[in-house]
C-alpha cells in the first residue's frame, strides 16, 4: 500500500468512521488484502512457492494474520501470478505488516534464498497489494469445507453511487443468503478501498470441482429469491464489468 493511501484511510478513522466495525454490527469487519507476486517468464514457480510456504506464511501467522490463502490461477488470470489472501484484524495490521516481516529474524533466515537474492536471480519481479473491507453481513473470512476450486469474482461499477448500491444488494437486498441456500461456500465478500478499477467489490466462493461450480450457478439463477431480487429496479445497471477467475489452492494454503 502506498503511504498516501494509508494517510487517506487514517484520515477517515480520525474523522470518526469506525473502520474495522460497521455502525450497525458489533462483529469486527476484517480488512482483507490480496498480495500478488508477479513472476518472470521462464523462471520456475517452485522457488517462490517454497519461500511462501516455508517463510512467508509462518511469519504472517506469527503476526496473527491467519488463515492465509495461497492460490494460482487455473484460468482468468496471468499464469505468472501467485496470489495470497491476508485477513487483517485492523488497519494497523495492514500498515505495519511489511515492517514486522523485515524485523522477523526467523522470516529473514527461512526466506534468505529469495530475500537476499541478487537482481540476476529474482524469484519474482514485483509484489502488488490490494486492500478490501469485508461486507457488513459477511464480516470475516471463512475457511470452506470444500477446497477443490475457488471462484473469484470482481464487479466493477460505473460510479460510486452504483457501487454502493450493488453492495446494498448483497446486504440489505439479501443476496448473500441466496448463495448459502444454493450450495455455495463463500470465503469472503468485500468492497475494494485501495486498488485498481474502482469502484468495485469482490467475493470468493469454493467448490469441490468445476462441475459442482456449474451446478451451483444453475441453482442460483433459477432460485425464486434471485429472480425476484434481480428484477428489482433499484439495482438495475449497478455493475458495468465483471472479472471471473478460477483459482486453485497450493498445498501450503490455509484456505
Amino acid at each position: 500500500m502506498h503511504r498516501r493511501d494509508f494517510l487517506w484511510l487514517s484520515s477517515l478513522v480520525a474523522a470518526g468512521l469506525p473502520f474495522g466495525l460497521h455502525a450497525d454490527d458489533a462483529r469486527p469487519a476484517q480488512f482483507i488484502e490480496w498480495w500478488r507476486f508477479r513472476m518472470l517468464p521462464g523462471r520456475s514457480r517452485s522457488r517462490l512457492t517454497r519461500f511462501v510456504a516455508d517463510a512467508l506464511v509462518p511469519a504472517l501467522n506469527r503476526q496473527g494474520i491467519q488463515p492465509v490463502g495461497v492460490f494460482r490461477a487455473r484460468y482468468g488470470e496471468d499464469s505468472l501470478t501467485l496470489r495470497l489472501l491476508l485477513p487483517h484484524p485492523n488497519l494497523a495490521s495492514v500498515a505495519t505488516v511489511t515492517d514486522r516481516l523485515v524485523e522477523d529474524a526467523e522470516f529473514r533466515d527461512a526466506g534468505k534464498d529469495v530475500l537476499a537474492a541478487p537482481m540476476s536471480q529474482l524469484a519474482y519481479v514485483r509484489l502488488e497489494r490490494e486492500l478490501m473491507v469485508a461486507f457488513r453481513d459477511f464480516p470475516q473470512v471463512v475457511v470452506p469445507k470444500k477446497r477443490g476450486v475457488f471462484e473469484l469474482r470482481k464487479y466493477e461499477s460505473h460510479s460510486l453511487v452504483a457501487g454502493k448500491k450493488k453492495i446494498e444488494m448483497f446486504n440489505e437486498g439479501k443476496e448473500i443468503p441466496i448463495f448459502l441456500k444454493t450450495g455455495f461456500e463463500p470465503v469472503f465478500f468485500a468492497e475494494t478501498v485501495v486498488g485498481p478499477q474502482l469502484p468495485n467489490l469482490q467475493y470468493m466462493v469454493a467448490f469441490e470441482d468445476l462441475a459442482a461450480r456449474d451446478a451451483a450457478w444453475q441453482r442460483f439463477i433459477r432460485h425464486p429469491d434471485w429472480i425476484k431480487l434481480s428484477a428489482d429496479p433499484q439495482y438495475k445497471d449497478t455493475v458495468s464489468n465483471i472479472h471471473d477467475t478460477i483459482l486453485l489452492p497450493l498445498p501450503c494454503s490455509q484456505i
